[in-house]
């Protein structure tokens, strides 16, 4: 993701100094994707804030937890008065606000003053940048703008990506009733999620779902059957889910795409109930099976 953030930024004429604690990755990216690209590199994090210009724009793309507070902690006494930190990774908001609170206090004991990502007087100075590499809708606006203070970001942020565990749910249970009750084909089911990208379904998950329906081993025959049914996760789906619980707003479609996952990876523990429970018939649905799939 970060690569291609980088890319992004450097076609839309921003230049961007990258630094990974894999140095190699920084080689291997300036000698293949970012070759000939204004990209620059670098091999440690004093260097990298070295090549940039004051005041300092760095976004840190760092697993969420403990990874990210302790690149916090590198990078904190090489900032200036001024200097911008943005977190553009997965990060628990509870965890963003306590950041930008511990931020705000060091500055106020006149260590040094710091702008977090919550800080509103950020905003001007990086707008253009994230305004101008953002996608567009229909008017030409930005998918991307301010929405409040400290972790705001980062909640918002945290349910768009779950409400999007809720799409990836309706979508396998589509191709459920598709292929067990309807009986459809690889490519028959395909074809119909290519149907239905062109009405008011589109969208990039139906995209992917034709195309991964369609996808063929080295062997000639359909890879979806052969890949596990054990789904992990990062963690954001039970965040989302807790927060709904603690503010009494009903998510239920989110919840049980979390619980969905949560089964998903109980692999072992389904294949030893499956000798112990018959579980449901297999059931062949006989009517107008044209009429149902649009009921789908």
């Amino acid at each position: 993701m970060d690569q291609n953030l980088i890319l992004n930024m450097n076609d839309h004429s921003f230049v961007v100094c990258a630094f990974n604690t894999t140095v190699s990755k920084v080689d291997d990216s300036l000698a293949s994707e970012a070759k000939g690209t204004k990209v620059a590199g670098a091999q440690s994090l004093k260097e990298m804030v070295s090549k940039l210009k004051k005041p300092w724009q760095i976004i840190l793309l760092v697993k969420a937890g403990q990874a990210m507070d302790d690149f916090i902690k590198k990078l904190v006494p090489l900032l200036d008065t001024g200097d911008i930190i943005i977190d553009g990774g997965n990060s628990e908001y509870r965890d963003t606000t306590r950041r930008c609170q511990d931020l705000k206090a060091k500055g106020a004991e006149s260590v040094v003053e710091r702008k977090g990502p919550g800080n509103k007087e950020v905003w001007p100075h990086i707008k253009t940048i994230f305004q101008g590499i953002a996608a567009k809708v229909g008017t030409g606006e930005p998918c991307c703008d301010w929405v409040g203070v400290e972790a705001a970001g980062h909640f918002v942020k945290m349910v768009h990506n779950r409400i999007e565990y809720g799409d990836v749910l309706l979508i396998c249970e589509a191709y459920h009733l598709m292929r067990d009750v309807l009986g459809m084909a690889q490519d028959t089911m395909a074809q119909a999620f290519e149907d239905w990208n062109k009405t008011e379904l589109d969208s990039f998950l139906i995209e992917i779902t034709a195309n991964i329906l369609k996808f063929q081993d080295a062997d000639g025959k359909h890879l979806l059957p052969k890949i596990r049914d054990s789904a992990g996760q990062k963690g954001m789906g039970k965040w989302t889910t807790i927060s709904a619980l603690e503010y009494s707003v009903p998510v239920t479609l989110i919840g049980e795409a979390v619980f969905a996952r949560c089964l998903s990876s109980l692999k072992n523990e389904r294949i030893q109930a499956s000798k112990k429970l018959k579980g449901p018939q297999k059931f062949q649905f006989d009517g107008d099976k044209k009429s149902f799939l649009e009921d789908i």
